[in-house]
């Protein structure tokens, strides 16, 4: 079969989008994130929940939380986020902290701003709200009953929410 030049040149010029489009999460986080803060898996956290004292930190904005969010995290906001505010209700730095956003982009940012805090026990959730859903573990709404909702932060965002009801 003969290829057409024109259709080769499309072929060539649209190749790139297709080759890098991000299809997994794992994909958007190697993208986006540069693993300054390490990563905990969504498993591994449920163990921690459910046996240690830990502090996880929402790191979505409040309209996301409200719609729900795993049980026992503090809202603490992105755009507003305060290290002051967490070292007055977090006396101990190697409290351990557990932060989580949607997916794990913008959890990063607050624990690297945790750790110019002095903060030493920081763990990024892998995958975010989204990855614990995936996986079918509970998320609470505001009155703290366990709900399938989840905030998904933007429709492009919300591909990577398998499992459970997409919000905007």
């Amino acid at each position: 079969m003969k290829f057409n030049s024109k259709y080769s040149i499309i072929l060539v010029v649209l190749f790139p989008f297709f080759a890098s489009g991000q299809n997994t999460i794992n994909d958007v986080l190697q993208k986006y994130n540069t693993r300054s803060i390490p990563y905990i898996s969504v498993e591994e956290l449920r163990m921690l929940q459910l046996h240690d004292t830990i502090q996880i930190l929402d790191a979505r904005e409040p309209d996301e939380f409200l719609v729900s969010h795993i049980a026992s995290a503090i809202n603490v906001g992105f755009n507003t986020f305060s290290s002051e505010e967490i070292s007055e209700k977090i006396t101990d730095k190697t409290t351990p902290i557990i932060v989580y956003c949607s997916l794990g982009i913008r959890s990063e940012e607050i624990g690297e701003k945790l750790k110019k805090a002095g903060f030493t026990n920081i763990k990024n959730l892998y995958g975010g709200i989204f990855e614990w859903k995936n996986k079918e573990f509970p998320v609470l709404d505001t009155t703290g009953i366990e709900t399938e909702k989840v905030h998904t932060f933007s429709k492009p965002w919300s591909k990577w929410l398998l499992k459970g009801e997409k919000v905007y």
